[in-house]
């Protein structure tokens, strides 16, 4: 069986590359090698999901970039509101090591990246907001753990976005995130890719 991106050591064999790649109207400089998400470009997925983001509702607080592969989430996040910690967590450690190059490339130290499979060595409860685009290759348990999870780690007000194809299961996941957080609003649709958010509005 081939290995994949969500193994914690990858064993395949190094093929490192650089490219830039606009996010949110800024200039980013990426690192990537095989045996991660998406090493030849930014995924789709990733882009609609940053072009949908909206901070002006957000708590103040730190933020968490879960599953971030080589960091295009949480980079993207960190350069925009430098005023906020960002937490990159993966369990990929090929990941992990380029999510910290790529952090230095672009001169962004707001950032901290760190090993965790989903939530398990996360021990902040108070994000004021969760993003990811999640391993949905690892399996639906995986992912919904990720969903109902996320709430122990926000605080109030406190935001959990996701971006998930709809082919690869959207509507399913959009139900359980309204299970989990009372609310699971479709942000946006974008060739079969949808952007869900949920808000915590009680403990």
């Amino acid at each position: 069986m081939a290995e994949q991106y969500f193994t914690a050591h990858p064993t395949a064999q190094h093929d490192q590359h650089t490219f830039d790649f606009t996010l949110r109207g800024q200039v980013f400089h990426f690192l990537t090698d095989s045996g991660v998400f998406a090493k030849g470009t930014i995924d789709y997925g990733t882009r609609v999901l940053l072009q949908t983001l909206d901070f002006d509702q957000l708590p103040e607080g730190p933020i968490l970039d879960l599953g971030c592969g080589y960091g295009p989430i949480g980079l993207t996040v960190a350069s925009e509101q430098p005023q906020r910690p960002v937490d990159l967590v993966d369990i990929n450690q090929r990941a992990l090591e380029l999510a910290r190059q790529n952090a230095r490339q672009n001169q962004l130290t707001n950032i901290r990246v760190f090993a965790s499979d989903s939530y398990q060595q996360v021990t902040i409860t108070d994000y004021a907001a969760i993003y990811t685009n999640p391993p949905l290759r690892a399996g639906k348990v995986v992912v919904t753990t990720m969903i109902t999870q996320a709430k122990d780690h926000l605080q109030l007000q406190g935001q959990f976005w996701l971006v998930v194809q709809k082919k690869q299961g959207a509507p399913s996941y959009q139900k359980i995130m309204q299970h989990t957080f009372g609310n699971a609003q479709i942000m946006k649709r974008d060739k079969g890719y949808y952007i869900i958010k949920s808000v915590k509005t009680e403990n």
